[in-house]
Parts: structure tokens; C-alpha cells; sequence
């Protein structure tokens, strides 16, 4: 012990020379070099140094927005989608910001519902990519509607009173289940949406991690191509999302990454069957396996194409891969009923491997003066219609009504995918094998052809990292003999044609601001621009302010 003594003598005569400003300064320096590299070797690297850009960005725009246009780009950002609003629904003159004073008469509420719906836009010619993915064609809509007026004022939230809407949502559940290929341990839930399918199985697994192997600090493993709903769930329930890179080639997660990228506090591995990017399907089994191997639960993302992937064994569409139950390491999967399931929006399923898993989604307090409470999902009250509806779409299709739409609907997106790479100028993003194709160019700004398709009444999704659209075909596409896929095909070659003259040139139109977006390297002011969308979404009064936003614009000129 004498030679440590030695060394603690001699540091402490050197430090006697050494200011206690320096002392403190020097100890905060060597703190502050210990905590990044202790992060840094928590999370890595390339996550550290995007934290540290976020918080520097987030600093300049708290104390110094003003200065440096912040405050005015939203305003900008605001006022264009005011007045987007507003041109939108100028036919319609009646404001109704508050209740009215009398009861209105029927006749006159309903026919203001039909002014309402007329402003909503023609789906009927194909135009929209997804959105509509039935359409309500031979008296469907008045079917699904009839089944649910029966179910209008049923809550599940009680089931004991509603024994018959409790008895459709099992069976509904069931069937997607068996649909996936569960066994009799395997289980689920129907809920609102993709998005909460999504988050209650992360909220699953991260109890899960907690409860069963003592995880404090979760984090979560998906590919950046996994849908933002997958961020949503990590930013609610404090995960650490860690994104892994898509092969440029396949569109597929690249598999060494998403392994690189998992540790100890790993709660689960996402891959996506298909993506909504470029409609890819991630590979699964690899995914599942190295969960397995590592003791983490997979969960399996087909809230998009769901009842299509399920089908096309049995559609003559065979695919290289498993995705479902049958593959051993998958323990969750989520599947839309409300897109290719064509139930009524606001529907869709999460499924487990067995009620262990489920019970941790749920939630129940045993303490509250008003009662014992518990509710599966994140909704108390909940929507018995919709149960209803779904249960009668699910029987009204049954499964060779499921395979022949699958059929008809991947042939649509065959038949967009190969009218593309006969274009000079296009590409396809990877090798879509269901109903989403991607579209890109090497040659020319793709958000031009976005411009293109807006005048020509298209409404295709815009993406990015890289630039792209992808148009996700429907059972709109495929009637009259997929006219409207044809002549998607045919707009897309006379934009690409014409695009081609001036290829150097750069998008002016809506779609520009993809564009422009990526590269701003501060991305929460585009989140921010997006969340100002919906300031002017829910202002009732967007005619008057776009009045006034003009007026503006006038005097400046």
C-alpha cells in the first residue's frame, strides 16, 4: 500500500500548484468527456451524434427562432394550408361554430351532409393511392351500413349488456387469427387502427422486458423503413428507437445492421411484411431466428397488406418466404381488417402467440372508488358498429372472396410495376411482389412527375430518403378491367416523356417541399411544419383567415 500512498502525495503536491478554478474546471471537463463516452458506448456513435445535433438545433430554435426565420416559416406554413382549407370548401357558406340556439330539422342536417360529402372528393375513378380500398361498388356500402345501424348504439366496453357485439368481436378476432396461422394458444385484440395495434404491442413488450427480464431502459429495433408508428409507440412509452438501414438494392432491412444495432435492453425486432414505403416484405424468418437465438420477441408488421399476403399461397401467388405464425421466433402481428379486409374504418387486429403476451397490453385498476376497472385496448369506450361492420365484411367476403381480390389486386400492381420499367427515365424501388410499387428515377427529379400527376387528378404518395412515390393499388384499380391501373401507366409515361426534355430541372409544385425537406438538417422543423397542419385542420374559421392572410399579401406587394 505504501507505493499507492506515494502516488496519492505526489498528486496531491502537484494540485497544491494548481488554481481551484482550474481544479473545477478541469473535473467538470473530464465529467462531461465520461458521460459521452459512457453514452457513446450505451448507444453508439451515430446515435450520440444525432442526439447532440437535435439538442443543439432545439437550443437555437428555443432562444434565437426569430432571428433565424423559425417563427415565420411556421406562420407560412400555416397560412398555406389555411388557405388550402378554404378553397376547398368555398361552396359551402353556412359556418356552425357553435351548438344552435333550436333544434335543426332533419331534412336540413341531412342535406348539409350532403354538401359535406360533395366536397370530399371523387374516389371513384382510382385516382388515390390506398386510401379507398374498396370503394362500396354493388350495394356494399348499404350492406356494411346495414349491419352496422343494427349495432349503432352498442358499447363493448360492457360486454355483459352486449353480449351479441361481444360475441362478433371474438369470432372476428378468430378469424384473422386463423387467417395467420396461430394455433389454440394464439390470441388477440381488434382495435382502432394500425397505429394502435402497433402501440399496444410495443407497450406489450416493453411490460414484458420489465417484468420478465428486469429491463429499465428499453429500446426497440425496426427498420427505417418500419411505419412512423412504430416512433409514435417509442416516443409514448419512452423507448429508444433504434432504426436500421435499408439495402439500396432490395429495399430489405439490411440484416447486419438490424444486428448490430441490438444489445441487452433490446425489447423486441420489427420487420414488415410488407413495408409501406416500397411495399417490400423484410425477411422475416432471418428476423425471427436471430430473435430467437437472442431471447427477443419479433413482431410482425402486415397492417397494410394483411389480407393479401395471407391469401396469395392460395391465389397462385406463392412467396419465397413465411411470415406468419408458422414461423417460429414470431410472436406478434398486426393486420389492418379496414384496408384489403375492406371493413369499416377504424378497424384492425394485434395478434400474440399466446394471452402471456396479451395480458400485457392491457391494463386494470383494482383501486378506483368508481370500480374495478380494466380495458384491453387503449380505448375505455369503444365502437360496437364498427365490430359489427368488420364481423360483416369478414363473413360477407369469406375466404374465396379474400383470394380472388388478392388475386385481381397484386395483378394491378404487376401490371403498374412492369408498365414502369419499360419507361425510360423510371425505375421501381426493389421487387414488389404485392400491391405497393415504388417509383424513382436516376435520371430526373421524381417530384416533377409528382406535379405532373396532381394536374392529371392523381393523388400518389410522395416519400423520401431516398426520393420517391409509390402508388398502392386497390380493388379500384381492378375494375373495367384495371382501366384505371392503364392509365396510371399511361400518365406516368407521357410525365416521364416529357420530364426528360428539361431533366436538369427541379420541382416548383406542392410536391417541391420533399424536396427542399431533405435537406434541412434540423428535422424537427419539418415535424413542426406537419403538427401546423393541423392548426389550420381545426380552424373552423379558415375562410375568414385566409381573407385575411391575402390582405396581408396585398399590402406587402
Amino acid at each position: 500500500m505504501d507505493h499507492v500512498q506515494n502516488a496519492v502525495n505526489t498528486f496531491d503536491e502537484k494540485l497544491e500548484k494548481t488554481s481551484p478554478t482550474k481544479i473545477v474546471i478541469s473535473t467538470l471537463a473530464a465529467a462531461y468527456v465520461a458521460n459521452k463516452m459512457y453514452k457513446i458506448y450505451k448507444v453508439g456513435l451515430n446515435d450520440t451524434v444525432r442526439e447532440s445535433k437535435e439538442n443543439t438545433f432545439l437550443f437555437l430554435r428555443k432562444h434565437f427562432g426569430h432571428l433565424l426565420g423559425y417563427d415565420a416559416a411556421m406562420k407560412d406554413a400555416t397560412n398555406s394550408f389555411i388557405k388550402e382549407f378554404a378553397h376547398k370548401q368555398s361552396t359551402i357558406k353556412v359556418l356552425n361554430d357553435k351548438l344552435p340556439s333550436d333544434p335543426v330539422d332533419k331534412k336540413e342536417i341531412l342535406a348539409l351532409c350532403e354538401k359535406m360529402a360533395a366536397i370530399n372528393g371523387d374516389f371513384t375513378q382510382g385516382q388515390y393511392s390506398g386510401t379507398i380500398y374498396h370503394g362500396g361498388q354493388d350495394g356494399y356500402t348499404e350492406f356494411i351500413n346495414e349491419a352496422m345501424n343494427l349495432h349503432q348504439w352498442t358499447n363493448p366496453l360492457h360486454g355483459g349488456q352486449f353480449s351479441g357485439v361481444r360475441k362478433m368481436e371474438a369470432e372476428a378476432i378468430s378469424m384473422v387469427v386463423n387467417m395467420f396461422k396461430g394455433d389454440a394458444d394464439a390470441c388477440g385484440a381488434l382495435t382502432t387502427g394500425g397505429t394502435e395495434s402497433i402501440l399496444l404491442a410495443m407497450k406489450a413488450y416493453r411490460e414484458h422486458a420489465k417484468y420478465e427480464r428486469g429491463i429499465t431502459e428499453p429500446e426497440l429495433v425496426v427498420p427505417v423503413t418500419a411505419h412512423a408508428a412504430f416512433d409514435k409507440a417509442a416516443h409514448y412509452f419512452g423507448i429508444r428507437i433504434r432504426h436500421a438501414r435499408m439495402d439500396p438494392v432490395t429495399c430489405k432491412v439490411d440484416m447486419k445492421h438490424m444486428k448490430s444495432l441490438v444489445n441487452g435492453n433490446t425489447i423486441a425486432l420489427v420487420g414488415s411484411a410488407p413495408h409501406y414505403p416500397h411495399g417490400i416484405i423484410d425477411p422475416i424468418e432471418e428476423i425471427a431466428a436471430f430473435g430467437m437465438k437472442r431471447g427477443i420477441p419479433v413482431h410482425v408488421d402486415a397492417c397494410l397488406g394483411g389480407f393479401i399476403i395471407a391469401f396469395m399461397e392460395k391465389a397462385g401467388l406463392p412467396l419465397d418466404e413465411k411470415f406468419d405464425f408458422t414461423v417460429p421466433g414470431v410472436t406478434s402481428i398486426s393486420c389492418d381488417t379496414h384496408k384489403y379486409g375492406f371493413a369499416p374504418k377504424g378497424s384492425s387486429t394485434i395478434m400474440y402467440r399466446n394471452a402471456a403476451l396479451r395480458k400485457y397490453q392491457m391494463h386494470s385498476q383494482p383501486n378506483w372508488p368508481g370500480g374495478i376497472y380494466a380495458s384491453p385496448t387503449i380505448s375505455g369506450s369503444r365502437i360496437g358498429n364498427v365490430v359489427a361492420g368488420t364481423w360483416a365484411a369478414l363473413m360477407y367476403h369469406g375466404e374465396k372472396g379474400y383470394v380472388e381480390s388478392a388475386s385481381q389486386i397484386v395483378s394491378a400492381a404487376k401490371l403498374v410495376a412492369e408498365g414502369i420499367r419499360k419507361i425510360p427515365g423510371l425505375k421501381v424501388m426493389g421487387n414488389p411482389m404485392m400491391s405497393v410499387v415504388g417509383i424513382a428515377s436516376d435520371d430526373f427529379d421524381i417530384y416533377r412527375l409528382q406535379d405532373y400527376l396532381v394536374e392529371r387528378h392523381w393523388d400518389l404518395n410522395s416519400l423520401q430518403f431516398p426520393p420517391s412515390l409509390h402508388i398502392c393499388c386497390t380493388k379500384l384499380h381492378t375494375i373495367n378491367d384495371m382501366e384505371h391501373a392503364k392509365r396510371l401507366v399511361a400518365d406516368l409515361e407521357s410525365g416521364a416523356a416529357l420530364i426528360m426534355q428539361t431533366k436538369d430541372a427541379v420541382s416548383s409544385g406542392g410536391a417541391a417541399i420533399y424536396g427542399t425537406s431533405q435537406r434541412i438538417p434540423d428535422r424537427e422543423i419539418i415535424g413542426d411544419i406537419a403538427k401546423s397542419y393541423f392548426d389550420a385542420y381545426y380552424d373552423v374559421h379558415v375562410e375568414e383567415h385566409a381573407a385575411e392572410i391575402n390582405a396581408e399579401a396585398s399590402k406587402k406587394q
